[in-house]
C-alpha cells in the first residue's frame, strides 16, 4: 500500500471522521481547525463530538504518530499530497448553502502550497461547486504548481459514521482526469470497498439524490402514518408488509416525528434551491419538506387538543437530540415542541444521555435538566417521547404509571406496544397507530 500524506480541513463530523479513518488505514495524516481549543482537547485524547468509537480511533492512531491537530494550515497545507475539505457549508435562510467556509479553506490552500496536490471536496457542496473551487483555486496560487479538484461526498449517518466509513457500502469519487482517479483510488484501496468513478458533477448531484431520496422515504411513510390514524390502520404492520418487497427495502420505513440532523433537512432544501435557480421546481422533495415540518409537532398538536392549558404543568421531555447516538441537536424535533411549551407556560423537565450540554447552550435557564429518566417524569402531568435511547427504551411501562401525576404519554418514536400501555392504565399517543 502507498501511504499518502495527507491534510484534512475541518474537524466536524465529515472532516474529523475522514481523517481518523484514513490515518486507520495507514495514511499520515493532520487535521486543521480554526479553533486553538478544540485542537488542544483532540491532542489530549478527547473527541470533541459524541460519535461510536471515535474517541478511541483517535487515541490509538495519535498515538502511533499517524495523525495529527493544528490550527496552522500553512504547514499542513504546504506539502500535503492531498487536501480533503470537510469543512460546514451551512443552510442559508433562503435554503441556498453557505460555501464561505469552502471558499476560506480554497484560499488557503492556494497560498499555502509549495507542490503538486490533489483538492478533494468532501463537504457536501451544490453541484457545479468542484469547478469553482478548482478555478478559484487556480487563479490565487501564490506558487507555481500543479493543482486538481476531486469531488468524494460523505455518506455516513450520525452515531455510527465511523462504522459507514471504514465499511461503507461504495466510495463515490468525481473527477476530471486520469490521474486525479488514479491517486483517489491508491488512497481508498486499504478500505477494500466498491468505489464508483463519475464526473465531479455527478459526484455532487449522486450526494444530494441520495440524501434526499431517504428523506422522501421518511415523509411518505409519515404521511401514510398520519391516513393509517384516520381509516384505523397500524403503521407498523404497513410497514413490515412493505418491507418484505425488495423494490422497497426495510431501511427507513419507520414513521415518528420527521428527520433532524445535518443532511436531510439542508440537503432537501439545498437541491429545492438548485432547481429553482435552474427554472425547474422539485415536487416530491418539495413535498417531503413540508411534511417534515408538519410532523415534527404532530405530538404537541395532539396533546393541545386533549389539554385545555399546559400552563402551569410539569411537562416530562425525554430524548433532546435528533436521533439516538449522538449529541447533535440540528434540526432536532424535540427544539420545534418545545418552543412551544415554553410560550404555553410549561414546565419543562428535560433528560437527555448526552444531548443536555448542547441544549443548555440554546436554554440556559428555561428548563430543568435532569440526570435521569424518573426525575422527570416524578410528578409530571404530561410526557414527551423525542429519541430512542436504549435509556429511555428500558422504561418500564408501569413506571410512567407510579411516577407521573398524570400518566399521559405523548410518544414520537413508537417506543412501546400500545396494549402493554393500555394494561398499565396509561393514556397512550403514538405515530400511525
Amino acid at each position: 500500500m502507498k501511504q499518502y500524506k495527507i491534510a484534512v480541513a475541518g474537524t466536524g463530523y465529515v472532516g474529523l471522521v475522514a481523517g481518523v479513518c484514513f490515518a486507520q488505514k495507514g495514511h499520515k495524516v493532520i487535521c486543521v481547525d480554526v479553533d486553538q481549543n478544540k485542537v488542544k482537547l483532540m491532542k489530549s485524547g478527547k473527541c470533541p463530538i459524541y460519535e461510536e468509537n471515535l474517541e478511541e480511533l483517535m487515541v490509538k492512531n495519535y498515538n502511533e504518530g499517524r495523525i495529527d491537530y493544528t490550527t496552522d494550515y500553512k504547514s499542513a497545507y504546504k506539502d500535503a499530497d492531498a487536501i480533503f475539505i470537510g469543512v460546514g457549508t451551512p443552510e442559508q435562510e433562503d435554503g441556498s448553502a453557505n460555501l464561505s467556509y469552502v471558499a476560506t479553506v480554497s484560499r488557503q490552500i492556494a497560498e499555502s502550497i509549495k507542490k503538486d496536490c490533489l483538492v478533494v471536496v468532501k463537504s457536501t457542496v451544490p453541484v457545479g461547486t468542484n469547478d469553482k473551487v478548482e478555478q478559484f483555486i487556480k487563479d490565487s496560487l501564490v506558487n507555481n504548481v500543479k493543482i486538481e479538484v476531486a469531488s468524494n461526498p460523505e455518506f455516513l449517518a450520525q452515531g455510527h459514521a465511523v462504522r459507514d466509513t471504514l465499511q461503507a457500502k461504495r466510495i463515490i469519487i468525481g473527477t476530471k482526469t486520469k490521474e486525479a482517479e488514479k491517486m483517489l483510488r491508491e488512497i481508498y484501496e486499504p478500505f477494500n470497498l466498491p468505489i464508483v468513478s463519475v464526473s465531479r458533477r455527478s459526484a455532487e448531484m449522486i450526494k444530494y439524490a441520495s440524501n434526499d431520496f431517504l428523506a422522501l422515504k421518511i415523509s411518505y411513510m409519515n404521511d401514510i402514518a398520519n391516513l393509517c390514524e384516520l381509516v384505523g390502520a397500524n403503521i407498523e404492520d404497513v410497514a413490515k408488509g412493505m418491507s418484505y418487497d425488495p423494490r422497497i427495502g426495510s431501511s427507513f420505513l419507520h414513521a415518528g416525528i420527521g428527520y433532524g440532523g445535518s443532511c436531510f433537512p439542508k440537503d432537501t432544501k439545498a437541491l429545492k434551491y438548485l432547481a429553482k435557480q435552474h427554472g425547474y421546481k422539485l415536487r416530491t422533495i418539495e413535498a417531503a419538506v413540508d411534511v417534515n415540518e408538519d410532523q415534527k409537532t404532530k405530538l404537541f398538536k395532539k396533546a393541545s387538543e386533549r389539554l385545555i392549558t399546559f400552563n402551569g404543568l410539569k411537562v416530562a421531555v425525554l430524548g433532546l437530540t435528533f436521533k439516538a447516538g449522538t449529541d447533535d441537536l440540528r434540526e432536532a424535533p424535540s427544539i420545534n415542541n418545545i418552543e412551544l411549551l415554553l410560550k404555553n407556560g410549561a414546565n419543562i423537565y428535560a433528560y437527555d444521555p448526552v444531548g443536555i450540554d448542547n441544549f443548555k447552550k440554546k436554554y440556559p435557564n428555561q428548563i430543568t435538566y435532569v440526570e435521569n429518566p424518573n426525575d422527570a417524569l416524578k410528578d409530571a402531568n404530561v410526557c414527551f417521547v423525542f429519541t430512542e435511547w436504549e435509556e429511555i427504551k428500558k422504561i418500564e411501562p408501569k413506571m410512567y404509571k407510579e411516577l407521573m401525576k398524570t400518566p399521559l404519554v405523548y410518544d414520537g418514536r413508537n417506543i412501546y406496544e400500545i396494549d402493554e400501555m393500555k394494561d398499565n392504565n396509561i393514556e397512550y399517543y403514538s405515530i400511525g397507530r
